[in-house]
């Protein structure tokens, strides 16, 4: 059987298969990853530590002289992610209201296009570009949680960078980088460890989701996923574009939902910015962003990268 060559034939098969396998495990069968041990360890809860390994062995692949670069192709990603989500809500929210269009609320479009699955980037700018794509996750990562949501609700008080989270994800990529630059059989040693781990990072990511979502959310679910990978997937290939990236089709990884973006409605019921009906609709339409952005987003920087190279 030649199990790898199929799945490699898939757009982003590496990632998107385990990532649907684990969401059709934890949808049917979820009782089976709670056994414990090493098995709900590796297959349920392992998804962050491995991912740490996984952008350690693609830091020590970034050149000393490439650092830059990659700084700057996170900076203008993120920033491109935050202008069409944040853009597209506040005209949403002053022409339809906090319900929105179709009930797709300002709040999850803003949630939903202004961050970005850091895992799935990563998984595909690592096939699909180079180690300087990869890097810029290193920057990417502060659209991971509800800040930039917060920044463009205007929720005063709570819009704080947090820098924790931040440096827990260069970190990695930091000591990878110095450790590949200072010696170069190590950086050759940790070169495999780019493509290795994928599946092993993309299953429990999947092993969190599920399938019922996509039914709770329905078609204004489905319709957020969409418009998040077309809008904010173009956005990012134009921009990968104009900065003469080596493959522009990389730029179209950046065109999902981050998983965590599921509790930025709560967080913001919290704290009174949002009803308690917004924070329902919104987390059911998230839910199912994440899903279809996590299916659409390795099909597109597929065939952009394809088109590119003919």
């Amino acid at each position: 059987m030649k199990i790898l060559d199929d799945v490699k034939k898939i757009p982003g098969g590496l990632m998107i298969v385990p990532l649907l396998i684990g969401a059709f495990v934890n949808t049917f069968f979820p009782q089976s990853l709670e056994i414990g041990g090493f098995t709900t360890a590796m297959f349920k809860t392992g998804a962050n530590a491995i991912l740490g390994a996984f952008l350690f062995c693609n830091g020590a692949q970034i050149n000393i002289k490439q650092a830059g670069v990659s700084l700057k192709k996170g900076f203008f990603l993120t920033l491109i992610k935050f202008i069409i989500g944040a853009g597209l809500g506040w005209l949403i929210n002053l022409t339809f209201g906090e319900i929105g269009f179709l009930t797709i609320t300002p709040v999850a479009i803003i949630a939903s296009l202004t961050n970005s699955n850091g895992g799935l980037y990563a998984a595909l700018a690592s096939e699909y570009g180079d180690s300087t794509d990869v890097g810029a996750v290193s920057i990417l990562s502060i659209n991971d949680g509800p800040f930039l949501t917060m920044v463009a609700l205007g929720s005063t008080g709570i819009a704080k960078i947090p820098l924790i989270a931040l440096v827990a994800t260069i970190i990695p990529i930091i000591i990878g980088f110095i450790l590949g630059n200072l010696d170069e059989k190590l950086a050759n040693f940790l070169k495999p460890g780019t493509e290795l781990l994928i599946p092993f990072f993309a299953f429990p990511l999947g092993a969190n989701l599920d399938f019922k979502n996509l039914l709770i959310a329905g078609i204004p679910g489905i319709l957020l996923g969409v418009i998040c990978c077309l809008l904010t997937g173009f956005g990012g290939y134009i921009i990968m574009r104009m900065l003469k990236a080596k493959n522009p089709g990389v730029g179209w990884a950046i065109g999902t939902t981050a998983g965590n973006s599921v509790g930025t409605p709560a967080a913001l019921l919290t704290i009174g910015a949002i009803s308690e009906e917004v924070s329902t609709l919104a987390t059911g339409q998230l839910t199912a962003a994440i899903i279809v952005t996590a299916i659409l987003a390795p099909i597109f920087t597929d065939y952009f990268s394809k088109k590119y190279k003919q």
